[in-house]
C-alpha cells in the first residue's frame, strides 16, 4: 500500500446527504449539522464560507471546499447577508428563531433553495457519520480546505450535476460512490501541493528506515511484530528504531501499531458482517476479548456498540 492510499483509505458513505443549493443574492445559510465532512463543489456563480474560527475563503465556478466538522460555519453570497437558514444535524433545516422550514425551499430532486436557475449553484456532499471516514484521514486534515480550479479542475462536476437530480432505482448507491469518487481525487489533490501539511507518519514513509517499518506494519498487521523483529527487517539497531521512530513518527512503532490495528478494526467493524473474532485475528489480536478490551480503552465503546452505532 503506497502513503497516499493509506491516508485515504476509508470514506465510504452510506445514504450520505447530497443536494444542489441554488441561490440569488442575498443568501446566506448558517450549518451546525455536525458532520464530519462535507464538500462543497461551486458548479456557478461564487460564495463566500466563513468558518466561526479561522480565514474566510472565496469560492467560484470550478473550485470546492471541504469543510471537517463538527465545527459551524456560514455559506452565503457576502460574509456580511445576515443567515436566512440554518442547517442541523439530520439535515433539518430551520430559520434563525428556530421556525422549522422544511419543505419549503425544495424546488425538486435533491435541489434545494429559492431558484431552482439561480445565479449560484452548489453540489453539497455530506458524510453524516464520523464512522465513514477514517478517523486518520479526519485527524489529517485542516477545519477548512480550498482547492481553486487553477490547481485542480474536477473531473465529476458534469456527471455530479448530470445525476444529483435523477430520481432512478439505486441512485443513492450512485450518489454514495460519486461522493467517495470526488472525496479522494480532491484529498489526493490536496495532499499532493508541495507546500500540503502532511501527518508525521506520513512525511516518516520517505525515510528509509522507518518508511519500511511503516511498511511492514501497515502491510501485515496480523503479524506478531516486536520491535526486535522491526529491527532485523530494517538492518538497524532495536534502540536506533525506536529513537528514529519515534522521532520521526511521533510515537513508539508498537504504540502505532495498536493504533492501526484498531483503525482497521473499526473500518471492518462497520464495512464487514466477520465476527469479532475473526476481524481480531485478521488485525493481530489473540482473541475477541483482547481486542475488545483495547477497542474499548481506545474508543470508549466496545466493538459491538461500535458495529451498531455504523450500522
Amino acid at each position: 500500500m503506497d502513503a497516499l492510499a493509506g491516508l485515504l483509505e476509508g470514506p465510504r458513505a452510506r445514504g450520505a446527504f447530497m443536494i444542489r443549493a441554488c441561490f440569488d443574492p442575498p443568501w446566506s445559510l448558517r450549518v451546525e449539522d455536525r458532520a464530519p465532512l462535507t464538500l462543497m463543489l461551486m458548479a456557478r456563480g461564487d460564495a463566500w464560507i466563513t468558518p466561526d474560527t479561522g480565514e474566510r475563503v472565496r469560492l467560484r465556478a470550478g473550485d470546492l471546499a471541504i469543510a471537517r466538522g463538527p465545527a459551524p460555519y456560514t455559506c452565503a453570497d457576502d460574509p456580511a447577508t445576515p443567515p436566512q437558514a440554518v442547517i442541523l444535524p439530520g439535515a433539518e433545516c430551520v430559520s434563525p428563531d428556530g421556525r422549522p422550514l422544511c419543505g419549503t425551499m425544495d424546488l425538486g430532486v435533491r435541489t434545494w433553495g429559492d431558484r431552482a436557475d439561480g445565479s449560484m449553484v452548489m453540489l453539497i456532499g455530506t458524510y453524516q457519520m464520523r464512522g465513514e471516514i477514517s478517523g486518520r484521514l479526519l485527524d489529517a486534515l485542516p477545519t477548512l480546505l480550498t482547492l481553486s480550479s487553477e490547481v485542480w479542475d474536477c473531473p465529476l462536476t458534469t456527471l455530479l450535476m448530470e445525476e444529483i437530480v435523477r430520481d432512478e432505482p439505486g441512485q443513492e448507491a450512485v450518489l454514495d460512490r460519486l461522493l467517495d469518487l470526488l472525496a479522494i481525487t480532491a484529498l489526493r489533490a490536496w495532499f499532493s501541493r508541495p507546500e500540503a501539511e502532511t501527518p508525521a507518519w506520513y512525511r516518516a514513509l520517505a525515510d528509509p528506515v522507518v518508511g519500511r517499518a511503516l511498511r511492514l506494519l501497515q502491510d501485515d498487521p496480523a503479524h506478531p511484530w516486536t520491535v526486535a523483529a522491526l529491527a532485523a527487517k530494517t538492518g538497524v539497531s532495536r534502540a536506533a528504531l525506536g529513537r528514529r521512530f519515534t522521532a520521526l513518527v511521533g510515537e513508539p512503532p508498537m504504540t502505532y501499531l495498536t493504533g492501526w490495528r484498531l483503525a482497521l478494526a473499526a473500518d471492518r467493524l462497520r464495512d464487514t458482517e466477520d465476527t469479532i473474532a475473526a476481524i481480531a485475528r485478521q488485525v493481530g489480536y489473540g482473541s475477541a476479548f483482547a481486542l475488545s478490551t483495547a477497542f474499548k480503552r481506545t474508543y470508549g465503546v466496545s466493538p459491538q456498540e461500535h458495529r451498531t452505532r455504523a450500522g
